[in-house]
C-alpha cells in the first residue's frame, strides 16, 4: 500500500514538473491572448492513471511552481489564486472518467475509450478555463473595461484556447493510449491491457 502511495506522489510530481517543461515551450500563438499548447497532457495522464485526487494535486503543483517560477501574470492576489491554484487543479476533473476509460481499453473496446477520453479532457481542460473566465471577467472589468465586454472578452480567448487546447491533448493522449494502453495501468504488476487490432 506504501508502495503505490510513494508511487502516485513520485508521479503527481514529476507530471506537475513535465507539465511546467512543455508550457515554457514555444506553443501554438494565434495572438496575444491566444495561446495553445499541450503542456496539460502530462496532468491528464496523472489523471486517468490514478484518478482525479492525483490529478488535481498534479494540476495544484504545477499552478504552484508556475508561481514559484514567476511565470504567472495577474493584477489582484484573488485573481493569482483563481488562475493558478484553482483553475489548474480543477485540471484533475478528468480522473472522474478513470474507471471508464480504463475498463475500455482492458475489454479492447478502444472506440469507447475514445469517446470517455474526450469526455474526460473536455470536462479537465473546460473546468480549468472557466476559472480562467470568471477571473478575467471579473479583473479585465475592474481595469477598466464594461463588465459586458471584458465577459464576452474572456470568454472568447480562454474559451477558444481551452477547447483548442483540450483538441490537441486529446490527440496526443489518443495516439498514447492507442500505442502504448499500458500507460493506463498504475504499475508494471497491474493487469495487462490489451493492445486493439
Amino acid at each position: 500500500m506504501q508502495k503505490f502511495k510513494l508511487q502516485v506522489l513520485i508521479e503527481v510530481a514529476i507530471m506537475a514538473g513535465l507539465a511546467l517543461v512543455l508550457d515554457l515551450l514555444p506553443s501554438i500563438r494565434l495572438s496575444a491572448s491566444i495561446s495553445i499548447s499541450i503542456a496539460m497532457v502530462p496532468v491528464f495522464l496523472v489523471a486517468l492513471r490514478w484518478g482525479a485526487k492525483a490529478g488535481m494535486a498534479s494540476g495544484f503543483l504545477w499552478g504552484t511552481l508556475q508561481v514559484l517560477m514567476g511565470d504567472a501574470w495577474f493584477v489582484h492576489p484573488v485573481q493569482l489564486i483563481m488562475e493558478y491554484f484553482v483553475a489548474f487543479t480543477f485540471i484533475g476533473f478528468a480522473g472522474f472518467f478513470r474507471n471508464t476509460i480504463v475498463q475500455s481499453y482492458k475489454t479492447s473496446n478502444r472506440g469507447k475509450g475514445l469517446v470517455f477520453l474526450l469526455i474526460a479532457i473536455l470536462v479537465g481542460s473546460l473546468s480549468r478555463y472557466f476559472w480562467h473566465i470568471i477571473a478575467g471577467t471579473f479583473f479585465w472589468a475592474e481595469a477598466g473595461a464594461s463588465l459586458g465586454a471584458a465577459f464576452w472578452f474572456a470568454l472568447w480567448t480562454q474559451g477558444f484556447t481551452g477547447i483548442a487546447a483540450a483538441v490537441l491533448c486529446y490527440f496526443v493522449l489518443g495516439i498514447l493510449f492507442g500505442t502504448a494502453p499500458r500507460l493506463l495501468t498504475q504499475s508494471v504488476k497491474s493487469t495487462h491491457i490489451p493492445v486493439s487490432k
